[in-house]
């Protein structure tokens, strides 16, 4: 009966069944009732398994990769947008319309930096 679990087997227990099919090697005159337990079955399931275990290996490096390479990217678009705002700030002015555009504020927009004194002492 097929086991159509939805989670993959415990490395312990792919481990535990790949030395058993290496034992099943060396058992002479294997020869089992139900033909879907043929040494010739199982060893075409262990070669799919191995096979596949490959392609996800390797998948699983060509997307590190590409992760990697996304990220070396977004980090050059980033510090190339920050060199643009920068430009726009020189070449327009802190307090220009096309800096505004950008996202950044104009230097007018901002607050003036208020005093944090303490409140006044009442006397008493």
């Amino acid at each position: 009966m097929a086991n159509t679990q939805r989670s993959r087997v415990s490395p312990q227990v792919l481990q535990a069944d790949i030395e058993a099919f290496m034992a099943l090697t060396a058992i002479p005159g294997y020869a089992p009732a139900n033909p879907d337990f043929a040494f010739s079955s199982i060893a075409k399931l262990h070669e799919n398994l191995q096979a596949l275990l490959a392609t996800e290996f390797h998948a699983q490096n060509t997307l590190a990769a590409a992760r990697d390479a996304a990220q070396a990217a977004q980090w050059q678009f980033h510090d190339a947008i920050l060199g643009v705002k920068n430009q726009v700030k020189a070449q327009y002015g802190e307090n220009s319309d096309q800096l505004a555009a950008l996202g950044l504020k104009k230097k007018s927009d901002r607050k003036a930096p208020t005093k944090s004194g303490k409140a006044a002492a009442t006397e008493d």
